[in-house]
């Protein structure tokens, strides 16, 4: 077998693992996630706004997220609020430096967070710490919490840190956890869009 061959057969088994991936998240999960859609769409409707967070990969697709709402997704509309907690390199070093890693979503969420917000929070493994943090504070504050996470779900699943949790268990393999976490991240700009602007349509 050349070598070309053999990358061409992983690459097809990882494009089936991701489609395995998405197809089984949305038969488990598909109502919950048609009523974290539902719940963002309220929030956005009476005046609030969403806060989005994660680590590494996961930190650029909460910016990507983010991007969707204030600029657009696919109709022409108003800009939405939603700010992507990992954005500012400058302040998450100055946390990070000034008290901890671990505290580098918490103080933002308390910072920013009011009662009716909604904090998103990404992690593949369900046991990134400073995700962890943000929504402990995001529940003192009175905010709704939101969890993408893959396999278990692990700490944030064990302990209910969220109270909605979008698991994506086909698969402990983070790239395709993250491919279904994007496919889920457009899928709510899907349905802000749908609900929110119809005349758009």
């Amino acid at each position: 077998m050349t070598k070309e061959k053999k990358i061409s057969d992983h690459l097809e088994k990882t494009l089936h693992e991701s489609v395995e991936a998405k197809t089984k998240f949305w038969r488990e999960h598909g109502e919950k996630l048609l009523t974290v859609g539902a719940l963002l769409v309220a929030a956005l409707k009476r005046g609030n706004k969403i806060l989005i967070f994660g680590n590494g990969g996961s930190a650029t697709d909460s910016i990507h997220f983010s991007l969707e709402l204030v600029n657009r997704f696919i109709r022409e509309r108003p800009g939405l609020p939603c700010i992507a907690l990992p954005a500012d390199g400058a302040l998450l070093t100055c946390i990070g430096n000034d008290y901890s890693f671990d505290q580098v979503f918490e103080r933002q969420v308390r910072a920013l967070g009011r009662p009716g917000d909604v904090a998103i929070g990404l992690t593949t493994s369900g046991n990134s710490t400073n995700v962890i943090r943000a929504f402990e504070a995001a529940r003192s504050l009175g905010m709704e919490t939101v969890a993408l996470l893959g396999g278990r779900g692990g700490k944030v699943v064990e302990q209910g840190l969220a109270q909605h949790a979008l698991t994506v268990s086909a698969t402990s393999t983070t790239p395709r956890i993250q491919e279904t976490h994007i496919w889920i991240l457009h899928s709510l700009c899907e349905i802000i869009d749908h609900e929110m602007f119809p005349a758009n349509r």
